[in-house]
């Protein structure tokens, strides 16, 4: 074999596909808002940091409350902006600039044995970050979004989580203005568990309404990284 000769069928494929309008769209804007002074690259970089370091944490504590406290429950469910405040995240200000109608329509869907939740964004990612953090790749794509808003039940299966027929599911649709996320039920061995230790069972999926809460599963882990600066802090 000489120096020119290659065998393509043994070539590993590039790591990133091809790049999408949206990516240049997003590039374009990016370096435009740079360049007329709207923010700086480095304060670009510090909201990224800072977006990309959200989790389900909060969310967690705000169910585990809500499961230990009536009173607290009531007010996740009337008022759930206030409720949030009381796990450390303001919904008006979650980092410290944004478009408010991101920000003023939160709802807390309740579970109960005869109904389960399921939230989808189908026309494009609307999600709870300032609670729950960037979305999950799976969240985003037109696969998930079509399928789960027509066959639910088998969307959940897929998933691992197979409900008994006599449970209702319902889907609920993210928009502009309003964003949701899952109060499951709480299961059964945990009746003498402190809030943190409710928290670790709470998954990410939980809140979105393809899991549900177990003992003994979790998949919160705590990565160790340095702590993003908070971008309304500089």
């Amino acid at each position: 074999m000489t120096a020119h000769d290659h065998d393509h069928e043994r070539t590993a494929a590039p790591m990133v596909d091809e790049i999408t309008d949206f990516e240049v769209l997003e590039i374009a804007l990016r370096e435009l808002c740079i360049e007329k002074g709207i923010f700086t690259a480095e304060e670009h970089r510090h909201f990224t940091e800072f977006a990309e370091q959200i989790g389900p944490t909060p969310a967690a504590h705000l169910v585990a409350r809500a499961w230990i406290d009536p009173e607290f429950k009531k007010l996740v469910i009337a008022d759930p902006l206030a409720a949030s405040k009381e796990v450390g995240v303001d919904w008006l200000q979650p980092t410290g600039f944004g478009t408010p109608s991101d920000f003023t329509a939160f709802h807390v869907l309740e579970d109960t044995p005869t109904l389960h939740h399921v939230i989808v964004c189908t026309l494009c990612s609307c999600y709870p970050r300032p609670i729950l953090g960037n979305s999950p790749e799976w969240y985003r794509t037109p696969n998930f979004r079509r399928r789960i808003a027509r066959w639910p039940r088998q969307v959940l299966g897929e998933f691992g989580l197979y409900l008994p027929e006599d449970v209702a599911i319902r889907v609920e649709d993210s928009n502009q203005k309003h964003r949701f996320m899952v109060m499951p039920v709480r299961p059964e061995g945990t009746d003498d568990w402190t809030e943190d230790k409710l928290v670790g069972i709470i998954t990410r999926d939980c809140l979105i309404g393809v899991a549900l809460p177990k003992v003994g599963v979790t998949t919160n882990a705590v990565t160790q990284t340095r702590p993003a600066i908070h971008p309304a802090k500089q």
